[in-house]
């Protein structure tokens, strides 16, 4: 928890200062009020006293208990700024850091863990610094006041204090060793609950195609039971805590009095109101001691789930990704749309298996490269090392004749549009999506895009055309519209190098050749890396580069792979029939 508070700005910690002189000032002024009350009791008992001066020490009082009203509401609206402010900066700490996590790192955290600790988690340290930080700061300093202001006041009473202060101390450690365990297991199973829950509602349409509610159910309703169980734990032990305190308290305003009793009765005539007047003294101060603990009490509640939500957090923001920023702004002059690969190999950061092993080509300005073999042999693994969601374990991929790692992310993949194996829409529009990251948006550019990528067939029989709405993850168009609406938006960029990573697996046949027939006219002077399962998706490509188990075995046209590479062959046998083999 103490790692986190670096990231607190001058600001606020100007602004905890004040809340620190804040909270001494209201220390302060809460301890002199027995003084004022022992004057009070004095004034009462003392036979021919005025009652002005006992309205006076009691206006006095009462200004006293307004200066410490007025010192708590200052604390506590500076805690609450203080705790939305750092907590806004820890969320977009943790955004900007989780976007610039690649593949590996999301692999690392879990999607679920990382929306937890982006909510949940800071929430929870929101909840310490608004609250916790003026207990914690609070209740040693009234303690070790309120002991020195007792000091010397009485050894009985003294001793009493210290026993139940000691009980208590005991009492809280106990508990602590009990529960602090069960807190950090906590945050792990609220990782776990939305896992579920997540799991479930993208994947609604398979559960009911499965009839398989029942199942996942159950599987919501063990990690429900686990998590509400966990819970139902800690808020018992924590619930045992306030009625030992209010115990302890009680019993030390019993042990005071009885004290207190026994010392006036045994005390002189003249010394009797004295030992009433330390008695009414003694027994608010060991109120304010009891209850210095029962603060810190509350900030054990509160520190164990903070803790664990700190230390969370921090290990999503201190994480660094294994993808970094080179110092490229652009290539080399005259190698524009270039892409080369150099005895390239490839594993996957926890596989000691090689993905992809002495992987050698050259894509030169305006050429088609097509990437075809069968499942697991590493087609995707390799266009994702072009614009690094991994980098090559060996060897070097060049695009511009610069080595990718020597590039500045942004500027590297400026020049790439991608189309992923999995087409993705945001919310928004349709316009939206195909110009999408543009805030200087061209519509006659969004149009021709999608003439492109033949979505304007669709798109003309909505109501609002490109501005009709697309849902979370375009659930509200097809396949086939979304893997479109994708292509479309790689298109509008107008980059070098295009990359299609089994884009076209959604469209029938003759969409498929007229979307790669306006390509070559859109996109000539662009680089375009195709990955297909459908010999006709590539057969005209410049090159195909057949792959097999991440060795590449042939390299060639589609003519040339039919006679020199078996693989190629069974492939094109298995998809086109003799007549179309010959052709």
């Amino acid at each position: 928890m103490l790692r986190i508070v670096r990231y607190l700005s001058k600001a606020e910690i100007g602004q905890m200062l004040v809340a620190l002189v804040s909270i001494v000032g209201q220390i302060w002024l809460d301890l002199t009020l027995p003084d004022y009350m022992a004057d009070i009791t004095q004034l009462v008992e003392t036979p021919g006293s005025e009652m002005h001066d006992i309205w006076v020490a009691g206006g006095k009082m009462l200004l006293v208990s307004l200066g410490s009203a007025a010192c708590a509401v200052v604390t506590g609206f500076i805690a609450a700024r203080v705790g939305a402010s750092f907590s806004q900066r820890l969320r977009s700490l943790e955004f900007n850091k989780v976007e610039s996590f690649g593949p590996a790192e999301m692999n690392r955290f879990s999607t679920a863990s990382l929306i937890t600790r982006s909510t949940n988690d800071i929430t929870q340290i929101q909840m310490f610094i608004t609250m916790g930080l003026m207990m914690i700061v609070k209740a040693p300093i009234m303690a070790v006041w309120a002991v020195c202001k007792i000091a010397g006041k009485g050894f009985d009473w003294t001793l009493a204090t210290g026993i139940a202060v000691a009980i208590l101390l005991v009492v809280i450690a106990v508990l602590m060793h009990f529960v602090m365990p069960k807190f950090k297991a906590m945050q792990r199973l609220t990782d776990n609950i939305n896992l579920v829950a997540r799991e479930n509602l993208t994947g609604l349409r398979v559960v009911r195609a499965y009839n398989a509610e029942d199942y996942q159910e159950a599987k919501f309703t063990e990690a429900n039971k686990e998590l509400t169980e966990t819970q139902l734990f800690t808020n018992r032990a924590m619930a045992i805590m306030m009625p030992l305190m209010n115990t302890i308290m009680n019993g030390l305003m019993l042990a005071v009095y009885w004290i207190g009793a026994y010392l006036i009765d045994a005390a002189e005539a003249v010394d009797k109101l004295t030992t009433f007047s330390d008695m009414v003294v003694f027994s608010s101060y060991s109120i304010q001691v009891i209850m210095s603990f029962l603060l810190l009490s509350m900030v054990f509640v509160l520190w164990p789930r903070a803790d664990v939500s700190a230390q969370r957090v921090l290990e999503v923001i201190d994480t660094e990704p294994m993808v970094t920023d080179g110092t490229q702004d652009a290539g080399k002059p005259g190698e524009e749309g270039e892409i080369e690969f150099r005895n390239v190999s490839f594993a996957y950061p926890d596989s000691r298996h090689a993905m992809l092993e002495g992987v050698n080509f050259k894509a030169k300005k305006g050429q088609t490269v097509a990437f075809i073999g069968s499942t697991g042999s590493g087609k995707s693994s390799l266009i994702n090392l072009v614009p690094r969601f991994y980098d090559a374990t060996q060897g070097e991929v060049l695009v511009d004749g610069v080595n990718v790692r020597d590039y500045k992310l942004k500027a590297l993949r400026d020049k790439i549009g991608y189309v992923p194996q999995q087409s993705f829409l945001f919310k928004g529009t349709i316009a939206s999506n195909v110009a999408y990251g543009d805030t200087d948006r061209d519509d006659d550019t969004v149009r021709r895009a999608c003439d492109v990528a033949q979505a304007t067939e669709f798109i003309d029989k909505k109501q609002k055309k490109y501005d009709s709405g697309i849902s979370q993850g375009g659930s509200n168009v097809s396949g086939g519209q979304k893997q479109r609406l994708s292509i479309a938006r790689a298109v509008y960029r107008h980059p070098e190098i295009l990359i299609f990573d089994d884009s076209f697996s959604a469209l029938d046949f003759k969409t498929d050749r007229a979307v790669r027939d306006a390509l070559e006219k859109e996109a000539k002077d662009s680089t375009k890396l195709i990955v297909a399962q459908r010999i006709g998706t590539i057969m005209n490509a410049d090159r195909i580069i057949v792959l097999d188990d991440g060795k590449v075995v042939g390299q060639g046209t589609h003519e040339e792979l039919l006679d020199t590479c078996e693989v190629y062959r069974q492939i094109a046998e298995s998809q086109l029939s003799e007549d179309e083999l010959k052709r």
